[in-house]
């Protein structure tokens, strides 16, 4: 998926957390060779091509279009598989459902902690946990810092969005361009990475003017924001689970 994943597993028996590891690992490369659009033999290219029937994709090819379009519906469409054209294209929810996935198959072996970073984009059950988010204007810096306690009952995951690591490339479906008001970066908490990228995404391409207000209005969600001007903003309870950084 054209970036770097790690784990962090803590606890639980070695051996039946070091076979889990295995299996997270050929998920995630399952999951790049049926979903990266990067690679012209993977079944989400072919299928764009015209190449690859619907019928000979594997399940998860479905599984993956349900969920988008399930997001859609939830967000007012401004996040969309088709952003970019009539080519199904899920990057926006594809590698927080392969990480939250994985990250289940390691607790379900019985870790007793877990984090699972997919290029920033990151699922914890258990902790405690300390998660640094990125400045997007100030190299080597912190823009907030969530925290995670020990114990059942504390999965998180934190997606963020937002040009920093690369060209803007986040579209308004509505417009088919970048949101007039964007944001520097757009970090999201909710229990589930999937939802989480793909409300990260869509808050994005909402603009800051009304990215701020929908998030509020979601349950089990909170995000912060650095504005291109450098300025700051959070959801209401966002300070329960992160502390900005001065």
């Amino acid at each position: 998926m054209g970036t770097v994943f790690s784990f962090d597993v803590r606890g639980g028996d070695p051996r039946r957390t070091a076979t889990a590891l295995d299996a997270a690992a050929a998920w995630l490369a399952h999951t790049d060779e049926v979903f990266s659009t990067d690679r012209p033999e993977s079944q989400v290219s072919r299928l764009a091509a015209g190449t690859l029937a619907l019928s000979q994709c594997s399940p998860e090819m479905r599984e993956v279009m349900r969920l988008c379009e399930a997001a859609a519906r939830a967000t007012d469409g401004y996040f969309s598989a088709y952003y970019a054209g009539p080519a199904f294209d899920p990057t926006g929810l594809v590698k927080g459902w392969a990480v939250e996935r994985a990250a289940a198959m390691l607790t379900s072996a019985g870790a007793e902690a877990v984090c699972v970073n997919g290029g920033g984009d990151i699922q914890v059950h258990g902790g405690p946990w300390r998660i640094g988010v990125a400045h997007p204007l100030l190299p080597r810096s912190l823009a907030c810092i969530v925290l995670t306690g020990p114990g059942p009952g504390t999965d998180l995951a934190v997606a963020t969005s937002g040009p920093t690591e690369r060209d803007p490339h986040i579209l308004d479906p509505h417009t088919g361009h970048p949101p007039a008001d964007a944001l520097a970066s757009l970090t999201v908490l909710t229990p589930a990475l999937t939802s989480a990228d793909t409300y990260a995404t869509a808050a994005y391409a909402r603009g800051g003017a009304t990215a701020r207000p929908w998030l509020e209005s979601l349950p089990a969600t909170e995000a912060h924001a650095v504005t291109v001007d450098g300025t700051t903003w959070q959801t209401t309870g966002f300070t329960r689970y992160a502390t900005p950084v001065a």
